[in-house]
């Protein structure tokens, strides 16, 4: 038998064998009879590491998976802190300054009305976006697996982590299952058994149980009322006369300090969350929460837990740049925002109305979540594990669906990366989003963004499949703010 395989043949044997394994649900073991062509090949090998997806190998059992993301987050850390420094450089503005006196004064008396001080952010432009991020994580590979381009065909992400299967998934959110009443969502859900549902959740906190009975009882949703202390207790934060000091000491950093990052911040919020209907009421909210967390440098512990190893963003004092002695950490939280990172604070105002709760809630919120959204990490629970979630998840939920889009050459990740990057804020209806993140506290995971991902292009999916074009189908995504978010994961986990 010749062992060279005709490449068409090759090509088609893919993309049959990929289709019926997922719409069947059999194994690679129930296709033998199909690789007996190939089997005495130096191909079969190739074919069975493609397609035996259960058999990816796991990061946390082979250390040398981590090593090569380990470099791409350095790489990345070194353009974004590049950019930072060019657009220092182009504006002609210190990293960081003292300010003086009178500048002092303006910040104590218009703390709460910080817009007053922005100055001018025409100069000033986001460092990098979901599409800047994206576009690194697609070019990383593991050095150790071969992957022939031209017949991947598994979506964006070439990285090979293990995550949840369609069932697993359906296993772990079984009180999302269609049968089970949701609180705070189903309009069918009247008064006396709201009442009950709140009279239940205040016994839960006045007892003090233990976090995984609050979590527990927040699967099915939070009611509006109590939503910030269930919150507060699911993220472990009782709040005591040290978080008022600790307030205070990070906002006297602020009068002190003139930060470049300021002005991202300023400009973050004028570009997102002044130009939403529902949220522009709250931007001295979200100007005090953000100049505060920029100077928080408890936030560096972040980068200590980190399963990827990556390291706090550094710059260098005294324009001596590539002098290590020089190098400091900045900005003093180590993170550098992306375009839309004022999203990721703006719905909590809603639960809060005192700034200090608000910032400590966000804090905890972002240093348990939102950091894995932006820095590349081998833990299925961040970023790339999302992604490759919702790849796997369209895959197995509706392959007509998956196909169709890989045959018109149109990646389903580019489109939803921008939602779970922001963990859907700015895209959903704010009482959808607070649903969704109640779900994400209660689950302790991020999983549940790569569900809803997936969910809503099956959801769109009778009008995806009428089109062929790339600009067709990121029209039919453009708006997702009618999205009823519970009753949509109901549904597809029901399925």
């Amino acid at each position: 038998m010749n062992n060279k395989i005709d490449e068409n043949l090759k090509q088609t044997f893919l993309n049959q064998a990929q289709k019926l394994l997922i719409s069947s649900g059999k194994s690679i073991d129930d296709l033998q009879t199909l690789f007996r062509i190939i089997k005495q090949s130096d191909q079969y090998e190739y074919y069975q590491q493609i397609l035996k997806s259960t058999e990816v190998i796991s990061y946390d059992k082979h250390k040398y998976e981590i090593d090569y993301l380990k470099k791409g987050q350095t790489t990345w850390e070194k353009r974004i802190v590049k950019s930072l420094n060019t657009m220092c450089a182009e504006i002609n503005l210190p990293l960081a300054r003292q300010r003086n006196d009178n500048e002092m004064r303006a910040v104590r008396r218009h703390w709460n009305e910080l817009g007053h001080i922005s100055g001018d952010l025409n100069r000033f432009r986001p460092v990098y976006s979901a599409k800047d991020f994206l576009d690194v994580i697609c070019v990383l590979v593991n050095p150790n697996l071969k992957i022939d381009e031209a017949f991947w065909n598994c979506g964006l992400i070439k990285i090979p982590i293990v995550t949840k299967s369609f069932m697993e998934i359906k296993v772990l959110y079984a009180d999302l299952c269609p049968n089970i009443i949701q609180y705070c969502s189903d309009e069918t859900f009247n008064e006396v058994k709201e009442e009950e549902n709140i009279k239940l959740a205040l016994q839960i906190l006045e007892k003090k149980m233990n976090i995984k009975s609050i979590r527990e009882y927040a699967r099915r949703g939070c009611p509006t009322s109590l939503r910030g202390k269930l919150w507060s207790a699911m993220l472990d934060i009782e709040h005591s006369n040290w978080h008022l000091t600790y307030f205070d000491y990070l906002k006297q950093n602020v009068i002190d300090f003139d930060l470049l990052v300021d002005g991202l911040y300023f400009k973050d919020v004028k570009l997102t969350a002044v130009n939403d209907d529902q949220l522009f009421v709250f931007e001295d909210y979200l100007y005090q929460v953000l100049l505060l967390f920029s100077r928080d440098t408890h936030v560096q512990s972040c980068f200590t837990n980190s399963a990827s190893g990556c390291q706090p963003t550094r710059s260098f004092i005294k324009k001596k740049i590539g002098a290590e002695e020089c190098s400091v950490i900045y900005p003093p939280n180590g993170i550098i925002p992306f375009y839309g990172f004022s999203m990721l604070v703006a719905p909590m105002c809603f639960v809060f109305e005192d700034p200090v709760h608000l910032y400590f809630v966000f804090r905890q919120f972002y240093m348990k979540y939102f950091f894995d959204l932006h820095h590349i990490s081998a833990s299925p629970k961040a970023v790339i594990g999302l992604c490759v979630l919702f790849e796997s998840l369209l895959r197995q939920i509706s392959s007509e669906l998956w196909f169709h889009l890989q045959d018109i050459q149109v990646q389903p990740l580019r489109i939803a990366f921008k939602w779970m990057m922001r963990a859907f804020s700015g895209y959903l209806a704010s009482n959808q989003l607070l649903a969704l993140w109640d779900r994400i506290l209660a689950y302790d995971s991020l999983e549940i963004l790569a569900v809803l991902a997936a969910a809503i292009f099956v959801l769109r999916k009778g009008n995806v499949l009428k089109e062929s074009s790339e600009t067709a189908i990121e029209a039919i995504f453009s708006d997702i703010s009618s999205v009823k978010v519970i009753p949509l994961l109901q549904y597809i986990l029901g399925q």
